[in-house]
């Protein structure tokens, strides 16, 4: 069998949902990752990083993710320029992976690669040599993600987080049509602020502080969602009949509702979507911090749930980025020797956070997996 050079197409958030914008997209590579590709280009990925039962070949499948299909070959699922590297001299850009491609696992002289083979799957005696443009017209043409969209997705749809209590001075609503208290999709709802040039805004409660858990300083506001509004007529001014100048709230429409909405509730403009795509890699300079919150109302969180972590953009962290979750030792007392004594157990790594939302002071991780329940104060590291 050739030993071809050759590559497995990484997919982002983007790519699973706009086919067209991933393939004109461009992915960030750090320079971390470029040295780790050119380096497998070379050699290929030694046989002791492979996961003990590496499978020697996988068929794509639909509901697989990245993450998912690098666990499958490798111990350390995150460490993907091992695998998309393996081409590095052929192409300039990690490209589509999709359900129903072959991925082959060829070992030689100690070393493994991936390769991918065409025709009938599970065939070894038909592999190619990938190119950037590669498609194959009988496969599902939506590429895979690279981690489990579902898991995210209400959160990038539904939460906002400021870096001040911007809502505070935010457009609120002072009224409701027919002088109600409450408002349901389609209702009318009056309020004033500035409202800038937006048309679509996002309805909130009042935000609730994220504070660091070590110094109690406030980090950032994070705002409950309740609902969609649409512009509908702006505010503006009325004469009454003594000839006062009277102000005239803006009308807006509720489009879509979490919850019942009310007065008192703040309007924020809704943010263009980020479009930039999911690279899972490890932080470059050394980086510990502590679990600010769980989303949502729970007091503890478990696999496939959302954490809030005291460090943001200015102390370096990325989208993408892979941290590893410990458990602080207990204090135990040792019996055993001459005098009983107080000792503390060492920390130990029980889990892997990945980071998809990043803010200037605080980011938003998925528990990818956690062998105890994590909770606010929980420490983190870079792997």
């Amino acid at each position: 069998m050739p030993a071809a050079r050759t590559v497995i197409f990484l997919a982002s958030l983007a790519a699973a949902t706009s086919p067209a914008w991933a393939q004109t997209s461009r992915l960030p590579i750090t320079p971390e990752q470029r040295q780790v590709a050119e380096q497998v280009a070379q050699a290929g990925v030694p046989l002791s990083d492979l996961a003990p039962d590496a499978p020697d070949q996988h068929t794509v499948k639909p509901g697989d993710t990245l993450w998912d299909i690098s666990k499958i070959f490798l111990k350390t699922p995150w460490r993907w320029p091992e695998l998309w590297g393996m081409n590095r001299t052929q192409i300039a850009n990690p490209h589509l992976i999709y359900p129903g491609q072959v991925l082959l696992l060829v070992k030689r002289d100690g070393r493994a690669r991936l390769e991918l083979a065409q025709g009938v799957a599970g065939s070894t005696s038909d592999v190619v040599k990938l190119r950037p443009q590669m498609r194959i017209s009988a496969l599902d043409s939506t590429p895979i993600a690279s981690i489990p969209l579902n898991l995210i997705q209400p959160f990038l749809t539904d939460t906002v987080v400021f870096d001040t209590d911007a809502l505070a001075t935010a457009p609120r609503i002072v009224a409701a049509h027919e002088g109600r208290v409450l408002l349901g999709q389609g209702d009318l709802a009056y309020a004033r602020g500035d409202f800038g040039n937006a048309s679509e805004f996002r309805i909130f409660r009042t935000a609730r502080p994220l504070r660091d858990p070590g110094t109690g300083e406030v980090l950032a506001y994070e705002a409950p969602y309740v609902g969609l509004a649409d512009l509908v007529r702006p505010a503006s001014e009325q004469t009454d009949a003594d000839g006062k100048t009277v102000p005239v709230p803006a009308t807006l429409q509720v489009r879509q509702l979490r919850e019942e909405a009310g007065v008192g509730d703040r309007l924020a403009p809704a943010p263009a979507r980020n479009l930039q795509p999911y690279v899972p890699h490890a932080p470059v300079q050394p980086l510990d911090g502590r679990i600010v919150s769980v989303y949502g109302s729970a007091l503890n969180a478990g696999q496939n749930q959302i954490v809030a972590l005291n460090r943001g953009a200015r102390d370096g962290v990325e989208r993408g980025h892979v941290l590893a979750l410990w458990r602080q030792g207990q204090q135990v007392r040792d019996t055993t020797g001459e005098r009983t004594q107080t000792i503390k157990l060492p920390d130990e790594r029980h889990g892997v956070l990945f980071v998809f939302q990043v803010y200037e002071r605080v980011s938003y991780a998925l528990i990818i997996s956690v062998q105890e329940p994590v909770g606010a104060g929980d420490r983190f590291t870079q792997p």
